[in-house]
């Protein structure tokens, strides 16, 4: 029998995100000269779903009307964090109960834990919507890999980390041969681990040439909610304040105070608009000591009023990437 999967595509969805987790399986379908894998396609209400780059692609039916299927693959991109239909929710509880694989697919993973399918389990999600991920849910457990398989939930944070994950599932249901050619096929020269990184260190991202300016960056990448002051980035960094100071300003043309106020109100922006949190609840959360003075800073850098960026604002022109 053919594993059957099943393709729910919430509009917005990336078709960089979606390509991944199909082509892989026809793919190995023409490998093999066997028909492993069958396919079906669902959108919320059943009318073509609209990917993020207005494509449009037609599909099978609704979430409701939904037949037997192995693995249904919940593919999202946008702003997840404002897909609330009680609907598909049920839907998505209903095929867990029926021993349905869940995968959770860029913002997918915030889709399933929305409908309280990812409580207790391990999971990723895009970069992008970790910050309001975690102020959203406590109960999934988040890592910051490609892609995780817990059980019978697996998550993956998309784009092409969606290949490393479809070549992992081949190989797991046919054998590694078959998934080195379905790898070869696609011109993957080397296969990722779930628990690969999804993003270079900022050494790599940012292009610089010192190790101790890469470790204090990092160290403001993981300490925005309590930012560390200039003397503990130092110590991470093994050099002096003056040394540091030095650095940010021959390699990355700012200050230490500057650059840390950008990540910090990055992070702000986000969770405006991918969560319910309230100004005040959102500045403590991006390490401002109080609401007046982040507003400020916010308005100052951004050129809007927190207020403005909210999901829904008209204003707020600010949004999410479609991943």
């Amino acid at each position: 029998m053919p594993t059957r999967l099943g393709y729910l595509l919430i509009d917005g969805f990336a078709l960089m995100s979606y390509a991944p987790v199909i082509e892989p399986f026809r793919a190995a379908n023409r490998l093999s000269g066997e028909d492993h894998y069958i396919w079906r396609h669902y959108s919320v209400d059943g009318r073509p779903a609209l990917a993020s780059n207005g494509v449009t692609l037609a599909v099978d039916g609704s979430v409701e009307s939904m037949g037997d299927i192995d693995m249904l693959f919940v593919c999202a991109g946008g702003n997840p964090a404002l897909f609330r239909d009680k609907g598909t929710f049920a839907q998505l509880r209903r095929a867990a109960r029926f021993g349905v694989r869940l995968v959770g697919v860029s913002g997918g993973p915030f889709i399933l834990a929305r409908a309280g399918l990812l409580d207790g389990y391990r999971c990723t999600i895009h970069w992008e919507h970790e910050a309001a991920f975690l102020e959203t849910f406590a109960a999934p457990r988040l890592e910051r890999g490609l892609f995780v398989l817990d059980r019978d939930r697996t998550t993956c944070a998309g784009g092409l980390a969606g290949l490393d994950l479809a070549v992992t599932l081949i190989s797991r249901d046919f054998g590694p041969r078959l998934a080195r050619r379905v790898s070869d096929w696609y011109i993957q020269a080397e296969q990722r681990q779930g628990g690969g990184a999804q993003r270079p260190d900022p050494g790599q991202r940012y292009r610089i040439s010192s190790e101790g300016l890469g470790r204090a960056l990092s160290a403001m990448e993981e300490n925005l909610g309590e930012p560390l002051d200039r003397s503990s980035l130092a110590s991470v960094a093994k050099m002096s304040v003056r040394q540091l100071e030095r650095l940010f300003a021959a390699q990355l043309g700012t200050t230490i105070a500057v650059h840390y106020r950008a990540l910090r109100l990055e992070r702000a922006r986000r969770l405006l608009a991918e969560t319910g949190m309230t100004v005040a609840e959102v500045a403590t959360a991006s390490g401002f000591a109080n609401g007046s003075h982040f507003s400020r800073e916010y308005r100052r850098h951004f050129s809007m009023p927190p207020s403005a960026s909210r999901s829904g604002s008209i204003a707020g022109q600010i949004r999410p990437l479609a991943i």
